[in-house]
């Protein structure tokens, strides 16, 4: 796991607390409208279905007030760039626990309503610094909600790619936050200062080891919209496929990522 020697750049709490159930919020509505045959549809994530794939959606959300119901570790042990790098190891179990939990709740909306109450209430009385033992490892609390941004994200776009017609909206906090995470995590995987890439509207990094850049136009730039630069960090997408599709523009020597991505499975 690449240390995280970038300092992270600092989260909005209220924003985030509110982008989280903002965002849910437009899965569930999203999730009531599908019927049993959209359910049963391949999500394209392994062997899940879309119901595999909404119900670990409501885990995600549900690992906070359940977290917060945990006995406080006594230490922290993941910085918020520590995270991207840090989700591999869990992906078997992680699979396994949403095909398990979606044949345990067949009506997701009551999962998703109970998941949706709990964490309302939950968060209504903890503070920011509460240490949550969670999978990848200890973490505060404002730093796991940013995460569960990029868990949202990212799968709203693995239903709305895998059920034909299904335009689930992105809270702009939500994916500005998961954005900005994700950019920064190429940072720590190559830092350096000779590549810029650029997301519109919600982050630019620097990263890549050569000639520092210091005024003008940079030597090397990667610019793409932040949905594709998503899929590029998480697998979903393949950077020359990227680049066949005018997804992506790249120039300058430095500016070829496919062997730095993905950042995050």
């Amino acid at each position: 796991m690449p240390p995280a020697k970038k300092r992270a750049r600092t989260y909005d709490s209220a924003k985030i607390r509110a982008a989280v159930l903002a965002q849910f919020g437009n899965v569930r509505d999203g999730v009531r409208t599908l019927s049993e045959e959209q359910l049963a549809l391949p999500a394209h994530l392994g062997e899940w279905t879309v119901r595999d794939l909404a119900a670990h959606l409501g885990a995600a959300v549900e690992s906070v007030s359940r977290n917060l119901d945990r006995p406080e570790p006594a230490t922290r042990e993941l910085a918020l760039l520590d995270w991207p790098f840090a989700t591999a190891a869990r992906a078997g179990a992680i699979a396994d626990a949403g095909r398990e939990l979606a044949e345990r709740n067949q009506d997701l909306d009551a999962l998703y309503a109970d998941a949706e109450r709990r964490i309302t209430e939950r968060l209504a009385a903890a503070p920011d610094g509460r240490l949550l033992a969670t999978r990848t490892g200890s973490m505060t609390l404002a730093d796991h909600l940013v995460t569960r941004t990029v868990e949202l994200v990212v799968h709203t776009d693995d239903l709305n790619r895998a059920v034909p017609g299904l335009d689930i909206p992105y809270d702009r906090q939500a994916l500005a936050a998961c954005t900005r995470l994700l950019a920064d995590a190429i940072a720590v995987k190559a830092p350096g200062a000779s590549t810029e890439v650029r997301i519109p509207p919600y982050a630019v990094v620097q990263c890549v080891e050569g000639p520092r850049h210091t005024r003008g136009t940079p030597p090397n730039v990667v610019e793409t919209d932040p949905l594709t630069w998503i899929r590029l960090a998480t697998g979903r997408t393949l950077w020359k496929a990227a680049l066949d599709d005018a997804k992506v523009s790249a120039s300058g020597e430095r500016a070829d990522l496919g062997a730095l991505l993905p950042l995050m499975r």
